[in-house]
């Protein structure tokens, strides 16, 4: 798989990022660890996670996989938790997730930007990956006005000193970016940003003179929107509309890691 650097950065990346917030959708840890494996021997050496994802389960089954691949980057973030906690069993989590259909509280997630609770949370990350430090840590959906910056911008800079973490940034749609481009703020280092092949909301950033650094949801999007396109025309359009950054994709399905790797497609 191509790799380049992110624009903005030093960070080399494969062109595509494994995501893993359907990580749950593969069924049986095993499962779920020859997926993560699989995408590593396809070249993918970005990974995307979050406590949120799995309720803990995606950091700790990369944790295992990766454990092996120092080389391999990692991108998690902070700010959104989950009822019962990120260190949950698997069949806890299926049953929260099967319940919540019922009954909303079982596994409604809440916000809490907080830099205290970014403390314990990062910690337990870098626990549940069994690593020192992540490449990319990224606030998860956050709003300028539930952040006191000044503290954020004093705790991030001091874990990154610390070498917890390379570069801090922003994970978000651009409905919720936009506040945080008009203000200038120094915690959109790095943007990963929600973008579809027909509404282009990645376009704020280039209003504001960013770069498309890393862009998700294309295939999702379009398939929601009722676009039947065969996927490598998907992908491709995909890859025309973020020809320079890192676009995250992610398939439940082993035999389908491969898929990312055509040359087309690069």
């Amino acid at each position: 798989m191509r790799k380049l650097t992110i624009p903005g950065t030093h960070l080399e990346s494969s062109r595509f990022a494994f995501g893993t917030s359907s990580i749950m959708r593969v069924g049986t840890q095993s499962a779920r660890r020859r997926l993560l494996a699989a995408a590593v021997n396809a070249g993918f050496t970005l990974f995307d996670t979050a406590p949120y994802y799995g309720f803990g389960i995606a950091e700790r089954d990369l944790g295992a996989v990766l454990q092996g691949h120092p080389q391999v980057r990692i991108t998690t973030k902070v700010g959104i938790r989950v009822p019962g906690g990120e260190d949950q069993s698997a069949p806890l989590v299926f049953t929260r997730k099967i319940g919540g259909k019922l009954f909303k509280f079982l596994n409604r997630p809440y916000f809490d930007f907080s830099v205290q609770h970014a403390r314990l949370s990062l910690e337990a990350s870098l626990r549940k990956l069994r690593r020192e430090h992540v490449e990319l840590f990224l606030l998860h959906e956050p709003q300028v006005q539930l952040l006191q910056t000044d503290e954020w911008l004093q705790w991030l800079e001091g874990v990154k000193h610390a070498g917890k973490i390379g570069r801090f940034g922003l994970a978000l749609t651009a409905v919720q970016l936009r506040p945080f481009l008009a203000a200038g703020s120094p915690l959109a280092d790095v943007i990963q940003v929600l973008d579809s092949l027909a509404a282009h909301e990645a376009d704020v950033l280039t209003e504001y003179g960013r770069p498309l650094q890393i862009t998700f949801g294309y295939i999702s999007q379009a398939r929601q929107a009722g676009d039947t396109r065969p996927f490598g025309q998907l992908l491709r359009a995909a890859s025309e509309r973020n020809p320079n950054g890192v676009i995250i994709v992610s398939t439940t399905k082993v035999d389908r890691v491969g898929q990312f790797d055509q040359p087309a497609n690069r």
